[in-house]
């Protein structure tokens, strides 16, 4: 069947590279967020484009990607590790056997735990140890450092105890600070996994071969071998291997993840086709324009590298907090260790104290402040149809002032589907209608025969078998069907042939129409259109209702996204837009000051997901688009953003709260421990400081678990 209505001139989304410089073919290093110098120094340099490998790089960062997960089980691994030989230290330290009021030595029981300990301390601690040595050289101090200095203080102090020193020790505090810390980093390293797959995943979509033509022959080449100005076979059903100029045949192009075009465009002799897009059911011959480093796609990934290099992040609160606690602890226990010295007392007493201070200091509970939210909060939103991958971006949720939306699956279906389906004759009802018109459509590979097939297929409606099938050249479609001559075709068909239009075929701007014909006389006309979700409007009202503005930007027609806009009521759009315009667009709206989350479901998405403040994609688009963005939303509903907003701000409220416990207890313990009511005849020991912080722990622990109560509603 042929196209049913004039498709665009897609020349002119073709990019204007003249704004954009992408003269480097290396790109350089991916970050994937603000983690520790320990879990993340040495990513790979990443050539993107897998059409040219002649240097001998590894594709798409798969060596950076790689180790980050080696991280994540390197953390795993220790954190099992330390577990199994916390147990014993615990159980066999004479300081929890004291306060728990039991007795049970083992033969040589400090040398016992101080050989546990050792191990604990080397392997278990060795991250935050390598850590804090990167902290140092940076002259940024923060949470490597205050965990090291801890732990340090602790181990040694210890072990000068088990040798000869007097004093206690404080293994069993050293194991499971260690223990604590490594469970809590590795809780937030699964939580912000591999920004690098949104570009390996967006080079998958190129197949790894093209069928070249010479002559009369047809021969397999690797995608990288592929040249400017050679010809290519694209088979029914491939991806296009590169961008170039069709020279024989025609065929409806699926470009929908490249364009956000949301239904099959025609392609003919002379017509450009993208390399990604996906070819119809008949074969095409192209002649090859651009391949690797400037193919579109290419450009894309290169866009949404540097977006991801370029986005703001926002320092992590409990790094500020252990900053400041680094520099307080470190003065606090030095001073501690001097005033007591200068007070005459022995220097074994005074050492004392300062390890006191400087082992309390540390916190376990704000170790896991942060990860115990962020998991508890990632695991409630999935339940509610959020996946969280970027935890600063769903923290910062709250600011959001302006959202943009994509228009194909997003605030719309993405699908091509019946609208409304009108009889003009008395003699057929609608449901005739339809079956007769399916009849016609049922071996078509046009996306207004799918969307009518797809809506017989629902209705559960029997299709009639056709008899003498023919295409009405640029018109539409006729065949005989139970004895009847039936044609479903386009308005020009009804123009040409004098017979009036209904007055109300046409009640949406977005929708397109086709006439049932039955003997020659209107039988009725069926109208079809990307949807808009039915939950589309309800959301846009709870922005407004929140004072956050909504704007829509996508590659359909300016006629399809005014209709779109005018009926949700949007604050305005952004019609025809490319990749680089989205990027531009939210680089705009940040410029105004606007706080900016965009949503989107496609490749062309993907750039302006990185680029802006949050990045939001449906689940039920590509999963390019799911691996740029900072949050996925499972169930493809618009309302689930208004969620995320109370979300965000719940989330970031807890976080708040669980800090100043955290801290907290430290702002009494501290001096306490240091002596401070020394004169009224009280010192915070060791093991009254262990209740303290035991507390701590458990009160920031039961606050993250309230948190299911504030987000788990809907």
């Amino acid at each position: 069947m042929e196209n049913h209505e004039d498709h665009k001139n897609h020349e002119k989304k073709e990019m204007d590279h003249s704004k954009m410089n992408h003269g480097k073919e290396d790109h350089s290093e991916m970050d994937h967020s603000k983690m520790e110098d320990s879990k993340s120094d040495d990513h790979s340099k990443m050539d993107h484009s897998k059409m040219d490998h002649s240097d001998g790089a590894i594709p798409m960062g798969m060596a950076g990607h790689d180790h980050h997960k080696m991280m994540i089980a390197d953390f795993k691994k220790r954190f099992w590790v330390t577990l199994v030989l916390t147990i014993p230290i615990l159980f066999f330290s004479p300081m929890i056997q004291e306060f728990f009021g039991y007795e049970f030595l083992l033969p040589g029981n400090p040398y016992v735990l101080f050989a546990l300990s050792t191990i604990v301390y080397f392997y278990g601690g060795w991250p935050f140890l390598k850590g804090f040595v990167s902290e140092i050289k940076k002259g940024a101090p923060g949470m490597m450092t205050l965990i090291s200095m801890a732990i340090s203080v602790a181990y040694f102090y210890s072990s000068a105890t088990v040798f000869g020193l007097q004093g206690v020790d404080f293994f069993w505090e050293l194991a499971t600070l260690i223990a604590i810390m490594l469970i809590g980093h590795w809780i937030e390293m699964k939580s912000v996994l591999g920004a690098s797959k949104a570009l390996q995943l967006l080079v998958s979509m190129m197949p790894a071969e093209a069928h070249r033509v010479i002559g009369d022959t047809i021969e397999d080449i690797a995608l990288e071998d592929l040249l400017k100005d050679d010809v290519i076979l694209v088979k029914p059903g491939e991806k296009v291997p590169a961008d170039g100029i069709i020279t024989e045949g025609s065929s409806y192009l699926n470009e929908s993840m490249l364009t956000g075009e949301s239904k099959p465009v025609k392609k003919e002799t002379k017509d450009k086709v993208i390399g990604g897009s996906v070819n119809g059911n008949s074969t095409i011959k192209v002649k090859v324009e651009h391949t690797g480093k400037d193919s579109y796609l290419n450009k894309v990934i290169t866009m949404v590298e540097e977006a991801q290099k370029t986005k703001s992040k926002m320092q992590n609160l409990s790094d500020r907090a252990a900053k400041w606690l680094t520099y307080i602890a470190l003065a606090i226990g030095f001073g501690t260790l001097a005033v007591w010295l200068l007070l005459g007392f022995p220097f074994v007493y005074a050492l004392e104290r300062m390890v006191t201070v400087m082992v309390i200091a540390c916190p376990h509970a704000l170790g896991l402040a942060i990860p115990l939210v962020v998991a508890i909060s990632t695991a409630v939103s999935a339940q509610n149809g959020l996946l969280i991958r970027n935890r600063t971006a769903f923290e910062e949720s709250r600011k959001i002032s302006t959202l943009l939306f994509d228009k194909t699956g997003t605030l719309t279906k993405g699908d091509f589907g019946v609208t409304r389906i009108e009889s003009v004759n008395a003699a057929y009802s609608s449901e005739e209608i339809l079956r007769f018109s399916s009849a016609l459509e049922q071996s078509s590979e046009h996306p207004i025969a799918v969307g009518i097939i797809k809506k017989v297929k629902e209705d559960k409606i029997t299709i009639p078998s056709p008899e003498n099938f023919n295409a009405i050249t640029g018109k539409g479609v006729e065949a005989k069907v139970e004895g009847k001559q039936v044609k479903v075709v386009s308005p020009g068909y009804l123009r040409d042939e004098k017979i009036t239009i209904p007055e109300d075929a046409y009640s949406d701007a977005a929708e397109t129409v086709v006439f049932v014909l039955i003997e020659g006389e209107l039988a009725g006309y069926i109208a079809l259109a990307d949807e808009i979700r039915p939950e589309s409007e309800d959301a846009i009202k709870v922005f407004k209702k929140n004072n956050i503005k909504v704007f829509m930007a996508t590659g359909d027609n300016e006629k399809t996204a005014k209709a779109v806009s005018d009926k949700l009521g949007l604050d305005g759009y952004y019609a025809e837009v490319l990749p680089h315009q989205k990027v531009e667009i939210v680089k705009e709206l940040q410029d105004k000051g606007e706080f900016v989350a965009m949503t989107g479901d496609g490749v062309n998405d993907a750039p302006a997901l990185a680029q802006a403040n949050v990045g939001v994609a449906v689940g039920s688009g590509s999963d390019i688009a799911a691996e740029t963005a900072d949050i996925i939303l499972v169930n493809s509903n618009p309302q689930d953003i208004a969620n995320l907003i109370l979300f965000g701000k719940a989330t970031y409220n807890k976080m708040i709260q669980n800090l100043i416990w955290a801290t907290g207890y430290n702002v009494v313990a501290i001096p306490l421990a240091a002596g401070v009511l020394y004169s009224s005849g009280f010192v915070l020991g060791p093991a009254l400081g262990a209740v303290f912080m035991s507390l701590s722990t458990i009160i920031v622990a039961i606050n993250a678990q309230l948190l299911k109560r504030k987000i788990g509603k809907k």
